[in-house]
């Protein structure tokens, strides 16, 4: 598990959460901790370091 820094597509707070880089590729849904709107993480790894972070608004 490795702790990743970002903002908030919402609120453009800085939070943290935690990546488990065991994983290729992980895609799902969290609520930010600050405003508690949902964001879609997609994140990828290559040797168990991040290689792509993608935290978007889920509205259309």
């Amino acid at each position: 598990m490795e702790e990743h820094h970002f903002k908030c597509p919402y609120c453009w707070e800085d939070i943290s959460m935690l990546l488990d880089l065991s994983l290729h590729t992980e895609e799902y849904i969290e609520d930010c901790e600050v405003c508690c709107n949902p964001i879609q993480i997609q994140y990828a790894t290559a040797n168990s370091t991040l290689m792509r972070f993608d935290a978007n608004s889920i509205e259309q």
